[in-house]
This record gives C-alpha cells, sequence and structure tokens, in this order.
C-alpha cells in the first residue's frame, strides 16, 4: 500500500440538507449523496481545465445535525418542521407536501489521486485548493446550500506511519467529530438468526423502555421500601443508525418514456437500507476504515456506496 493523499474540506455549513435518506427513514443524508458530490466536484474540476484528478472515496465527519423536526409538551411523534410554499397565480395554495430537512455542519476527507497515475500531492498553497473551495462554494449537497467551507488541505499519510502520528494528526483536526462507519455486519449476524431484513434493522434502533423494582434500605426490616423506575435501553451499545446506501435494481436495463439521459439505459430501483455507527473520529485506527466508495455488484444488480475495509469494526467485536 502506498502513501494516502486526503484532501480536506472542513467544515460544510449546508442549510437545509434533505434528510429523507430512503423512502422510509428519515435522519443524515443518504451515503449516494455524498460520493456524489464527490464525483460532481470531480468532474466540474476536470470540466473547468483546472485539475485533472480523480477522487477515489470520501470519509463523512458529522460535526452538527440540526433535524427540523418539532415534538410538543405531550405529543408522543415528532412532525416535521414545513416550509411556506408561494401561493399559486391565482392566489391559492399549492398542494402541500412533507419534505424533510436538516442543518449540517460535516468534514470530508477525500482520497485523491492524480489523473496521470501518479501519486503526487498537491502542494499546500497550491492555487488548485482555491480553485477547489471557489468550485464547492457553487454546489449543492443533498440538495441543501452550502454556506460556507473552510480553507480545504492536503495530509499526506505515509505507507509506513510510525506510531500513526500523521494519522493522529489528521483525524484530531476534525475534533470534535463523529466519522460514519457502515455496521452491516450486525444485519448479517441478525438475519443468520432468522430475522428478516426489516426485524434485523428494527431490533437495533428500537429503544426499549423497561420499569424495574428499586428497593431502597432503611434502618429496619419493616422499613424497606419498593420503589419504581424506569430504565431505557437498546440492543447494543454505540451510536447506531440506519442509512440509505445504494440502490438496487428491479427492472432490467432499457429505455424508458421521458428519461433524463436518453443515450444511457435506464431501470428502476429502490433504495438499500443498512445499519450505521457514527464514532469519534480519534478513535479510528486507520483512514481506510471510514473511507466509502463506489461498488456494483452486477449478479444482485446492486449499486452501492460502502467501506472496503472493516478492520475497525472486527477489532472492535473482539
Amino acid at each position: 500500500m502506498n502513501s494516502t493523499y486526503i484532501l480536506k474540506l472542513p467544515h460544510l455549513k449546508i442549510h437545509n440538507a434533505n434528510a429523507l435518506s430512503s423512502p422510509y427513514t428519515i435522519g443524515f443524508p443518504a451515503m449516494t449523496a455524498w460520493l456524489g458530490f464527490m464525483h460532481a466536484l470531480e468532474r466540474k474540476l476536470r470540466d473547468d481545465g483546472a485539475l485533472n484528478i480523480v477522487l477515489d472515496s470520501v470519509a463523512v465527519i458529522s460535526h452538527d445535525c440540526n433535524l427540523q423536526t418539532y415534538r410538543g409538551p405531550n405529543d408522543f411523534v415528532n412532525s416535521i418542521i414545513g416550509t411556506a410554499n408561494p401561493l399559486n397565480n391565482d392566489g391559492s395554495r399549492s398542494a402541500f407536501i412533507e419534505e424533510a430537512r436538516c442543518h449540517l455542519d460535516v468534514s470530508l476527507l477525500i482520497k485523491y489521486v492524480i489523473d496521470n497515475g501518479e501519486l503526487e500531492p498537491l502542494p499546500e498553497y497550491s492555487p488548485a485548493l482555491e480553485t477547489i473551495h471557489n468550485q464547492v462554494m457553487t454546489m449543492k449537497l443533498a440538495g441543501g446550500d452550502i454556506l460556507s467551507l473552510g480553507k480545504p488541505t492536503v495530509h499526506i499519510i505515509p505507507e509506513v506511519d510510525e506510531g500513526g502520528v500523521s494519522r493522529r494528526q489528521l483525524l484530531n483536526s476534525v475534533m470534535p467529530g463523529y466519522a460514519l462507519i457502515e455496521r452491516r455486519d450486525l444485519m448479517i449476524s441478525a438475519m443468520e438468526e432468522g430475522q428478516d431484513a426489516m426485524d434485523a434493522l428494527l431490533d437495533y434502533v428500537v429503544v426499549e423502555n423497561h420499569c424495574v423494582e428499586k428497593i431502597s434500605e432503611g434502618d429496619s426490616e419493616r422499613e424497606k421500601k419498593a420503589q419504581f423506575e424506569w430504565r431505557s435501553q437498546r440492543k447494543t451499545s454505540g451510536w447506531i443508525v440506519p442509512i440509505a446506501s445504494g440502490y438496487q435494481g428491479i427492472s432490467p436495463l432499457g429505455q424508458a418514456k421521458n428519461q433524463r439521459d436518453p443515450d444511457t439505459a435506464h431501470r428502476f430501483s429502490e433504495s438499500v437500507v443498512t445499519l450505521g455507527e457514527f464514532v469519534l473520529a480519534n478513535r479510528i485506527n486507520d483512514i481506510h476504515e471510514i473511507l466509502w466508495g463506489f461498488d456494483f455488484i452486477e449478479s444482485q444488480n446492486l449499486y452501492l456506496c460502502q467501506q472496503l475495509v472493516t478492520n475497525f469494526l472486527s477489532a472492535e467485536s473482539k
């Protein structure tokens, strides 16, 4: 394994990002949005002739996620905070469609290579970094508006990182922040025990409340008093969340009426949802354990965003 070159986009402030990450989950934007942004940035840099660079994979570090929902004092569920749509030409209100939104503060760590195949780092004060900054500010991310971005920087993690110094410096620079990793292993283990996919997912995200008896000791046997309290627990520790990580084709490739790109074969698809976990960035042992990339499994028509290295998970399970 050669040295790893990372482009850091620190503290992207995003307003009104799409929080409807799949047809049945609301929360952190889908991984397809983050890798889609990375791919769009690469294409824009190439089209402008500014930089022939290949953006290979991305790590998402969340600093803040403000989900636009409201729960009143006596409400049982949360409600989506909607936006006021403009009136129609005749003064009537347009059809109301609920749109889940969130405001984000994230940092992106993007692994890159130069297009000529050589692993050459960008200079620390390269004009290309300013070009990248300016280009990012013209884009949208997960359907939201990018309000601000810190100064992009380049970090080099050598093949032999003595004591993990370079890795620690990079990950400490995005603290406090939580890296999103894939926990598909939890889904697999639950389904191997006989659960279907939906039950396996819900089993790890539901919060169970139990009423337990608590006895307080008095000065004598007669003064013992039984009290009760509610305790909440989940199936496993950690910040486990459902995440949308790709699509599965449900129709053969072909042409569809009014498709956006007439030159590309089309197919209908449905979202792939699995489990993920937010982990403190400074707990990561290897930068490759939080990088997400594209993958296509032709035999199952799966278009996935997934992690190729999962040593962090196996180390935790031990």
